[in-house]
């Protein structure tokens, strides 16, 4: 992996002239972020089912997408989050980097709604027995489960998904033409994964092993 920074036409590495092109952030743009869960931002992160979270490793940098029943996380306390770590495809990159570098960024988002929710904070992972029972699903126990200490958390306006009609455009289904997980898999691999049989089986796959 490439360390050396990329170089487009018009490159900007001033912070003075990055600031220039932008202005200063409005009063409210400074003024929501918390050094903790208010109820409002309690009662977000509650109603989440869905969030994205950013870690960072001697490899580089990764972004997971992370769901469940419900809602996403269990709050601890105002300052902690519990994170069950479900069932997936045994890669752990996320966890790889949690092990050497402490720090997340975290992006919450509810269904309809077009704001979203960002945390930045610092996890450990943990294997407790308690916690991994208190965030069982269905029988079956999370690997281990992440505690998030919360340093800010904010909200993020809804422009991005007004401009991108995003619930709009998902609630037509999936588009015509876009890769199957076989054909992504099949393509990457040079065939020797992924195709047909996988695309066949993989919503059963799914089932049996979603938590």
């Amino acid at each position: 992996m490439s360390s050396l920074r990329p170089n487009p036409p018009g490159l900007v590495t001033d912070i003075a002239l990055l600031e220039s092109l932008y202005g200063s952030p409005a009063a409210p743009s400074l003024a929501k972020v918390s050094p903790h869960l208010t109820r409002a931002y309690r009662a977000w992160v509650e109603a989440s089912p869905f969030f994205a979270l950013g870690t960072v490793g001697p490899g580089g940098l990764d972004v997971s997408p992370r769901g469940d029943a419900g809602r996403a996380v269990t709050v601890l306390d105002e300052r902690t989050l519990l994170i069950p770590d479900r069932r997936g495809n045994n890669r752990i990159d996320s966890l790889r980097n949690i092990l050497t570098d402490p720090r997340v960024a975290v992006l919450f988002m509810i269904p309809g709604v077009n704001e979203c929710l960002r945390i930045n904070g610092r996890a450990a992972i943990s294997v407790d027995p308690d916690l991994c029972q208190r965030l069982a699903m269905e029988g079956q126990q999370p690997r281990s489960v992440l505690w998030l200490e919360i340093d800010e958390v904010y909200f993020q306006c809804a422009r991005a998904l007004i401009r991108s009609d995003f619930w709009a455009l998902g609630a037509r289904g999936r588009p015509p033409g876009i890769p199957t997980a076989g054909q992504m898999t099949a393509e990457a691999s040079d065939g020797r994964e992924g195709g047909a049989a996988y695309d066949a089986a993989l919503p059963e796959r799914q089932r049996r092993t979603l938590w």
